[in-house]
């Protein structure tokens, strides 16, 4: 069982941890915790009529420029089921492919018609054979998906594995991205570089090493409780659920233009590789009326990012026009290194070289200061 947890549309900031309890562990952790097996009762926007006898949740839709049409994308407000939308945003971005469109005029959608929508689509994936076989399985999975849907809308039940961007402990919830084939992710990866961490995590799923951190600490075995320890801190210093290793995975295994769900402390978003940068989606409705704010950059583990337009270009938040006559300073000069450690890392790995190859930070810092000289140059 998963307890109730609040989920909020951005859990990036460096000193937060994971709403469900995956960052600190004192003593005992409890294995209801789950950091990355998530019950997420969140709860979404809702309006009452005068009566009171009756609620319904809504959404706003922003709408964009993007591949040359005026399209949604659904918003939340501090609380939303952020599974749904985000695989309704994906559905509204590649509408070409899903069928998925909303009226030009739409400004509010509630959640019983985005529920419409997503199961108009699920129903489009019938098979054209006529093979009984095929019809037979196809049938069963709309049958287990009909169980699933009403949880897009109060929580999804996703336990991570800590050996790769794709693995997870699989679930019914699952069926509803395979039937759609839309691609879920994350970056909570155990670094191969660091032997004994590897062998106290293993391929455990978050739940499964919950339990071996309990098991191990009542141990009499000074073996066990070692291995214990070096799980559990493994845990506290990964609370943002994201390692520099993870997004180095992500990068290489996302394709160029591909549009996928990523999920990060309890909350799902979808993203998206552009000219090999990744970025999520800006769905907050804080940023409902702001068009040059649609994407967020994801290229390092501590939450400092950067906000896009629907082009990728560079754009600020309210209250931030003015920055750009600003030197760079050492926060973006970091940002950058992070980012040249990651391709390298990247790269070196495409090209079937060890990571010990690498000289960590060292590498990115030489690649910066050759940039810094190629723009001085130019």
């Amino acid at each position: 069982p998963h307890p109730p947890s609040d989920e909020h549309p951005r859990d990036d900031a460096p000193d937060k941890h994971p709403v469900e309890g995956g960052g600190s562990l004192p003593g005992a952790p409890e294995p209801s915790l789950g950091a990355g097996a998530v019950g997420l009762p969140a709860e979404p926007t809702r309006t009452q009529s005068p009566s009171r006898e009756a609620e319904v949740d809504f959404y706003c839709v922003k709408w964009i420029s993007w591949k040359g049409e005026r399209t949604p994308v659904i918003t939340q407000s501090e609380n939303g089921p952020c599974p749904l939308l985000a695989i309704m945003n994906i559905l509204l971005l590649q509408w070409k492919a899903s069928g998925v469109k909303l009226p030009p005029q739409k400004e509010v959608i509630t959640a019983e018609e985005l529920m419409a929508h997503l199961g108009d689509c699920i129903l489009s994936t019938q098979p054209r054979e006529p093979s009984e076989g095929l019809q037979l399985n196809f049938q069963q999975n709309i049958n287990d998906t009909m169980m699933v849907l009403p949880k897009l809308a109060t929580g999804l039940d996703v336990n991570v594995r800590f050996t790769g961007v794709s693995d997870f402990e699989y679930t019914p919830e699952c069926i509803v991205f395979d039937l759609l084939n839309v691609p879920l992710y994350h970056g909570w990866l155990v670094d191969p570089q660091s032997p004994e961490v590897v062998r106290a995590v293993g391929r455990l799923s978050y739940n499964q090493l919950v339990e071996k951190i309990i098991t191990c600490k009542q141990a009499s075995d000074s073996g066990l409780v070692s291995e214990g320890l070096v799980a559990e801190q493994f845990l506290e210093s990964t609370a943002s659920q994201l390692t520099y290793h993870g997004l180095c995975e992500l990068t290489a295994a996302v394709r160029e233009g591909e549009l996928s769900v990523f999920f990060r402390n309890n909350h799902f978003s979808t993203m998206i590789k552009h000219e090999g940068h990744l970025y999520l989606l800006v769905t907050d409705q804080g940023f409902l009326r702001e068009e040059g704010v649609v994407w967020e950059s994801l290229h390092n583990v501590d939450g400092d990012s950067c906000f896009c337009d629907t082009d990728f270009h560079l754009s600020h938040a309210p209250g931030k026009e003015g920055a750009t006559a600003a030197p760079p300073d050492h926060r973006l000069q970091q940002r950058q290194v992070d980012q040249d450690y990651m391709i390298a890392l990247s790269l070196q790995q495409q090209q079937g070289q060890g990571p010990s190859a690498l000289s960590d930070l060292e590498l990115a810092r030489q690649l910066q200061q050759e940039e810094y000289q190629h723009q001085h140059q130019r």
